[in-house]
């Protein structure tokens, strides 16, 4: 089933065009990895789908719902995380449930289950003295009240030392695999998305370029990695001296190979540096 779908997208700010016939599609119980350099257009597309701002041309569906109402219920399922708003003179505990009355949620338990997820359970320190992976997580847990079928995180790992972040995508992977929810994560760390994200979508100045997998990596790879200049040379002298070729196979392409090969540039542009 398919969660969320963009069909031919049209946004524009003033006479800047921001996105610009993008088709995207999230499916049911997958972590989805939006890929794409500051302005490219991947906060737009959060907002469009949060009901945040409106868009010119193209068709939204959430969950199977398209029309306005039927988007705004089904607008109930997603928990999203764009940014820290947190009062830093308060507690995880007390900012969360100001965020649960906000929400509505009836039950004062629910602020217990989140932050135990996200192992904040025992901490009683004001908001403005945490690090900044406990204040990431504090956020993820905010998104996560009243158990949303879908989660929008919007740089999670912006700015965390590499513990950090080996700790929000091990929190990401246990709520997709124990609670079956469907991720959307943006990220300029393409390495760690590799680890997370099961599928990609490459945006380039306003454009989805392409949806891609794990496996399409591995597909469209057809260079062999080898360490000799004359590789059909050298496999023929190994045959004519009885030498066994014990291991050959395709070279995997990294994501960040495979971004840069598509949008052009290079490591030392923008999005590898963040």
């Amino acid at each position: 089933m398919d969660m969320i779908s963009l069909r031919h997208i049209y946004k524009q700010y003033g006479t800047h065009r921001v996105l610009e016939d993008v088709n995207l599609t999230i499916r049911e119980g997958e972590i989805y990895g939006l890929i794409g350099k500051n302005g490219a257009g991947k906060t737009t597309i959060f907002k469009i789908i949060l009901g945040l701002t409106e868009y010119e041309k193209g068709q939204l569906s959430i969950a199977g719902s398209k029309t306005k109402s039927a988007l705004s219920a089904s607008r109930k399922k997603i928990g999203f995380f764009i940014g820290k708003n947190f009062f830093y003179y308060l507690t995880a505990r007390e900012n969360l449930d100001y965020y649960r009355q906000m929400k509505g949620i009836q039950k004062p338990e629910e602020v217990d289950r989140v932050l135990s997820l996200v192992d904040l359970q025992d901490v009683t320190a004001k908001f403005g003295s945490f690090s900044m992976g406990m204040k990431q997580r504090l956020g993820i847990a905010n998104a996560m009240l009243g158990n949303p079928e879908i989660l929008i995180l919007d740089e999670p790992v912006n700015g965390l030392d590499p513990q950090g972040i080996a700790d929000v995508r091990s929190l990401i992977v246990k709520l997709n695999a124990e609670y079956g929810t469907t991720v959307v994560i943006s990220s300029h760390i393409l390495g760690e998305l590799e680890h997370t994200a099961t599928r990609f979508g490459i945006i380039d100045h306003g454009q989805v370029l392409r949806e891609i997998t794990h496996e399409d990596l591995k597909v469209r790879s057809d260079k062999i990695q080898i360490r000799v200049s004359d590789y059909e040379k050298a496999k023929r002298l190994l045959a004519d001296n009885d030498i066994a070729i014990l291991q050959e196979g395709s070279a995997y392409k990294s994501l960040e190979d495979y971004y840069f090969e598509l949008v052009g540039g290079n490591i030392h542009d923008e999005l590898s540096q963040r």
